[in-house]
């Protein structure tokens, strides 16, 4: 499993050159025995956006029926550059990734971005020079509002440079994104220096550098500032350790414009939580997302999570994945959720070493709660037992859920005519992601019969690596036909041969099958069934294959 997770990561790296963290996701993957969990958690958080990047940039080959690994995106002409990277001047952004920067194509995009609004340059081998030059149009542009540079090798100096423009009176900028650009906490004195002096600065992402405890409570310094407006705060990834939740507290009891805080990948611990807890309930902070994974939490500080939870109704958004919290520390969760004062949308409990005995109290989480609206259960031993109560609750019509991720949870074929039972009465639910669990084509049979039924809106159906085959592909192809509302599909790592992949192009060509992503990945097709897919693509540009 290990393994092979660390090449679902090496792939995403070629074929998405480290959009947002996968590259960061990579390099820790490979560093540690805890490959899985890693790329569990690059799915889970990254997809979206590495959805976007595979789409724009996927390269397909195949010799002899077998896929080749994808070659890395080549440069693309001027005039497809500018369709690709620039919008139109009425909006004035300038969106690149992944492109190599010669001093051609620097100067020409140099020129653009005195009047961008927006800059977004992820991974685009910039560094510290490339900064003075950033400077200067920071300096001379004061209509820019976000500057994005992701997974660039801009280093402490690099950071330097742009600080002086960031400085500058005129500077207006509200989003800056650093994050895994090789910072460490000697950044942080000039970034703490940006958040006294400019009150624009509302959004600061530094997650994936070296930051340690030091240079992030040089950073709390700074946002204690009266100056300082920061709303969204991502410390992901920065070495943290249970000495800077002192420092935190003390920047939330005076910082109540804080809305997000991202401490997740760092070693805080029990204590550690439980005082950033008790900060949380004692700031008047309205905070509205608060992601804790993979922090070394167990059910030990889950009573005390609980409590924010009904002392803080503006938290919406918690995430506590990857955390050993089992069911003893959901029931405890279970208390502040369900309080009358908590408003949560979003619950992320993946890799919690859950079972399918909590899930009576999520079936009445699910009932009780209307404003929860997504739950993502990944890689939790919940089987077909914990499932089938999930679905009773799903079937009842207080039911609000809209997204429900139960990927590699040990279900089997068995529990599908329940999920199919509460598909023909729930017409909330909107995403459903079932992938890694031994389905099998009679698991996708029952469910068909939920599927194809009226009040079913599923948009978004994720079956990767579901023991499916090419039986199961008329039955989908069924599907996609007759449900306008599918616009997404995923059937990555299930060996559907040429007969499957034909069956799936054949319902993506009829005019009302109204899909707009068709993920295929590391599925095995013949070159003749490779060049129907380029001819679908070009015969239906609305729709994207990823594979």
């Amino acid at each position: 499993m290990e393994k092979r997770c660390i090449l679902w990561l090496s792939t995403l790296f070629w074929t998405s050159r480290k959009t947002q963290c996968a590259q960061g996701l990579l390099r820790k993957a490979l560093k540690s025995c805890h490959g899985r969990k890693k790329a569990v958690r690059a799915q889970k958080c990254f997809l979206p956006s590495l959805q976007q990047a595979l789409c724009a940039r996927q390269q397909r080959s195949h010799s002899n029926g077998r896929r080749k690994a994808p070659a890395l995106p080549p440069s693309l002409p001027a005039q497809q550059r500018q369709q690709q990277g620039l919008t139109s001047t009425v909006k004035m952004d300038l969106d690149i990734q992944c492109e190599e920067m010669n001093p051609s194509r620097w100067a020409e995009l140099l020129t653009t971005m005195k009047s961008c609004k927006t800059i977004r340059m992820d991974d685009c081998n910039l560094s510290s020079s490339n900064c003075e030059d950033l400077c200067s149009i920071i300096n001379t542009n004061p209509s820019l509002t976000e500057l994005k540079l992701n997974n660039n090798e801009l280093g402490d100096a690099g950071v330097e440079h742009l600080c002086k423009g960031l400085l500058t009176p005129s500077c207006s900028l509200q989003k800056l994104w650093l994050q895994n650009c090789n910072l460490t906490s000697a950044s942080c004195e000039t970034l703490c220096s940006v958040l006294c002096a400019q009150p624009s600065l509302t959004e600061l992402h530094v997650g994936d550098n070296r930051l340690g405890t030091t240079g992030v409570r040089v950073l709390c310094q700074g946002m204690m500032n009266p100056n300082c407006k920061l709303q969204k705060l991502q410390l992901e990834y920065c070495e943290l350790t249970a000495d800077i939740v002192e420092a935190l507290n003390a920047a939330l009891q005076s910082k109540p414009t804080l809305k997000e805080l991202s401490l997740s990948n760092n070693t805080l611990g029990d204590n550690a939580v439980k005082q950033l807890c008790q900060g949380l309930v004692d700031s008047s902070c309205n905070l509205e997302l608060l992601h804790l994974e993979n922090c070394g939490i167990t059910s030990d500080s889950c009573m005390e999570i609980s409590t924010v939870l009904k002392n803080k109704p503006s938290l919406m958004d918690l995430s506590v994945g990857d955390n050993k919290i089992g069911d003893t520390g959901l029931a405890l969760l279970c208390q502040g959720l369900m309080d009358p004062n908590c408003k949560i949308q979003k619950l992320w409990l993946w890799d919690c070493d859950l079972t399918s005995a909590c899930c009576k109290d999520l079936s009445r989480l699910i009932l009780a709660k209307d404003t929860l609206k997504e739950i993502s259960l990944i890689d939790n031993d919940l089987r077909d037992a914990g499932m089938e109560m999930l679905c009773q609750a799903l079937k009842d019509p207080k039911s609000e859920l809209q997204e429900l991720w139960v990927r590699e949870c040990g279900l089997t074929t068995d529990c599908c005519k329940a999920v199919s039972s509460a598909l023909t009465t729930n017409k909330q639910l909107k995403v459903l992601h079932m992938g890694e669990n031994k389905l099998g084509d009679a698991g996708v049979e029952i469910l068909s019969e939920g599927l194809m039924h009226p009040n079913c809106n599923i948009q978004s159906l994720w079956l990767g690596n579901c023991d499916l085959t090419a039986s199961c592909c008329a039955t989908l192809a069924n599907i996609m036909a007759t449900k306008p509302c599918l616009t997404e599909l995923d059937l990555s790592y299930n060996p559907l041969g040429d007969e499957g992949i034909r069956k799936i192009c054949e319902a993506v060509r009829k005019p009302s099958c109204n899909l707009q992503q068709l993920i295929l990945y590391d599925i095995f097709w013949s070159a003749e069934v490779d060049d129907e897919l380029k001819a679908l693509e070009e015969s239906k540009p609305e729709v994207k294959i990823i594979s």
